[in-house]
């Protein structure tokens, strides 16, 4: 089976291109050309997944608008490729994407955009066939991921090399006993995948996870905040023409999603029900059921994954996905120390030269969520010690 055309080669190939120098720069001078529109409204683009939750509810629940926002309707897009082609081009302004694309948008295809906000923390796990016991059972096998620059990726490597596998990507042949083959699928075809053997697993945002877990083809083996300690997956990418010349529209964007990331803590099956196929604006064709196992997992189904092992820091109180805004420098910086010894198809000759610490004040502009997060009623408001700085814990 060719794994890669389940993805679409065509969507590799361009998201590959888009993220290189000269690929963006025909995209940048549409940008350019757009950019003009000085009272350009709030325009999102985003995938139907539970990353994009805050952006969601800040549109449903009225939350730009009562910034004195105009906002138009978030644009559903089908891949990484088009969510970054329609933003690099100016045709949104507003994204959700996986925090390791961005650190490749802003050093690989030099994006004039930044990190105002993280999105959501966990939100993740690795789901295998039910015959599959541990992390060690994937040697010689196949396991999916959404992209090579993803933290699905990155805490995947991590986990198997804890457990003395070798991460490859073969296109022929089986892999070794020792050995893990990676394939890059879209989420959508992870599950049916999944269920007709093609792949002994994935490690993917919600809700395919739980989508997996309700048909009965698959189970949790380890969720990815319970490696990688309140983690972030999807961040809120801006331009940075907006951040300079419109920083009181900025401010007003950022306020709003992290009035929605408190909304969201206070209101979590409320929050299932609006993104759901049956709400009023049918942001995702995800059931609601589906979605609220994410969104408020009942008690019951904690103690179920702590006895079988897919919670093994049951003191950190992980939930399966959480809200804060506030982008940790700690975070950013490992995650670029961990780029740099992940297998990566493609060009990465860019991440050889990036300081960590360099990087992280270079990509993440804090100003307009520590504005906000600070009118909320600081971290605190968010189950978080009030401080701006963290240690990272990593736990394979």
């Amino acid at each position: 089976m060719a794994f890669e055309d389940q993805f679409s080669r065509r969507d590799l190939m361009k998201l590959s291109a888009l993220l290189t120098a000269s690929g963006a720069l025909p995209l940048l001078r549409s940008y350019e050309a757009r950019a003009q529109e000085a009272d350009a409204p709030v325009r999102i683009g985003y995938l139907p997944i539970t990353d994009a939750t805050p952006l969601l509810v800040a549109h449903g629940k009225g939350f730009f608008e009562a910034e004195g926002l105009k906002v138009e309707k978030p644009v559903l897009l089908r891949s990484w490729a088009q969510l970054l082609e329609a933003f690099i081009s100016g045709q949104v302004n507003v994204v959700h994407l996986l925090s390791p694309i961005t650190v490749w948008a802003r050093f690989g295809s030099k994006a004039p955009a930044k990190v105002v906000a993280w999105n959501h923390t966990g939100g993740s796990g690795l789901t295998v066939a039910p015959q599959i016991g541990s992390v060690k059972d994937l040697g010689g096998k196949t396991i999916a991921i959404p992209f090579w620059y993803s933290i699905h990726n990155v805490v995947l490597q991590a986990l198997l090399r804890e457990n003395g596998l070798t991460p490859v990507t073969k296109r022929t042949g089986e892999p070794a006993a020792s050995e893990v083959n990676l394939v890059v699928m879209a989420p959508s075809d992870m599950v049916p995948a999944l269920a007709s053997g093609q792949i002994a697993g994935f490690i993917v945002a919600e809700p395919f996870n739980a989508t997996a877990e309700t048909l009965g083809v698959g189970k949790i083996l380890r969720f990815t905040g319970d490696v990688w300690k309140d983690h972030a997956c999807c961040v809120v990418f801006m331009h940075e023409r907006d951040l300079q010349q419109r920083p009181e529209w900025t401010q007003k964007v950022v306020n709003a999603q992290v009035k929605a990331q408190l909304w969201i803590r206070g209101n979590r099956a409320e929050t299932a029900a609006l993104l759901s196929k049956d709400g009023v604006n049918k942001y995702t064709p995800h059931a609601t059921a589906v979605l609220e196992k994410v969104l408020a997992a009942p008690d019951a189904d904690v103690d179920a994954y702590v006895k079988s092992g897919a919670i093994r820091n049951a003191d950190w109180r992980e939930r399966r996905i959480d809200f804060q805004p506030y982008p940790f420098p700690s975070y950013t910086e490992e995650l670029v120390r961990r780029l740099k010894d992940t297998l990566i198809e493609g060009d990465r000759s860019f991440l050889a030269a990036l300081d960590p610490a360099a990087a992280a004040k270079e990509l993440v502009d804090d100003r307009f969520v520590k504005a906000a997060v600070t009118a909320a009623g600081g971290l605190a408001a968010f189950g978080l010690p009030d401080s701006f700085t963290r240690t990272e814990v990593v736990v394979a």
